[in-house]
């Protein structure tokens, strides 16, 4: 009687998201910029204390997070966008089609319609 053979799992970290600790490794660049423009502006250009650099940096690379994030909290309310079928013929604004040929694309267009009903 034949074994049944079920695939063993190698190597868990294939397919997920590359991590640097517990940090996702797409924010690290993103992350290290917000740091430095909030270093050169709270710290060196208001003359703030490190607390309130510290306090806008972190808000500043929290806020960051939430809004760039793909699979997590903004990013299940992007929409789906919704594809449907028409048929318009293309009318170049520059190049307009002679009287003929508008004849031509209403017919084609009326036959396009009856068969579509």
């Amino acid at each position: 009687m034949p074994r049944s053979r079920q695939l063993r799992t190698v190597n868990r970290i294939l397919g997920t998201q590359p991590r640097l600790g517990p940090f996702p490794a797409d924010q690290i660049i993103p992350w290290a910029a917000i740091l430095l423009i909030s270093y050169m502006v709270v710290k060196e250009g208001l003359q703030a204390s490190w607390l309130v650099t510290g306090i806008v940096a972190a808000w500043a690379v929290a806020t960051w997070w939430v809004v760039s994030s793909n699979k997590s909290f903004l990013g299940k309310f992007v929409g789906t966008p919704r594809v449907t079928r028409g048929y318009k013929p293309f009318i170049s604004f520059t190049n307009p089609p002679s009287p003929e040929r508008k004849k031509r694309l209403k017919n084609r267009n009326e036959k396009k319609a009856r068969n579509l009903s």
